[in-house]
């Protein structure tokens, strides 16, 4: 039996008021089959991010993981780019 692949995205944080949570927005484009139009598609992921480095604004890879809680299925794996880069 084959492993199952887990999905990457990489996305920006839009929030980290919870703790050790972050709301990861993922933004993707993609041509519609019939009509041809490019089709931007949202999707929004509560992240696990264990250690709070997160903060708003800064661009993410997160991982599909087992459940961690009712909504919570991700997390957060590298932080590609930070908002607060000069500090």
């Amino acid at each position: 039996m084959a492993l199952k692949r887990r999905k990457e995205f990489v996305g920006r944080v839009i929030s980290d008021k919870m703790n050790k949570t972050v709301t990861v927005l993922v933004e993707d484009l993609y041509r519609h089959p019939k009509y041809g139009k490019v089709v931007k598609m949202r999707m929004k992921f509560k992240a696990h991010d264990e250690e709070n480095k997160c903060h708003a604004g800064d661009k993410v890879k997160i991982i599909e993981t087992r459940p961690l809680s009712k909504d919570k299925h991700w997390a957060v794996i590298d932080i590609l780019e930070s908002s607060q880069a000069g500090e």
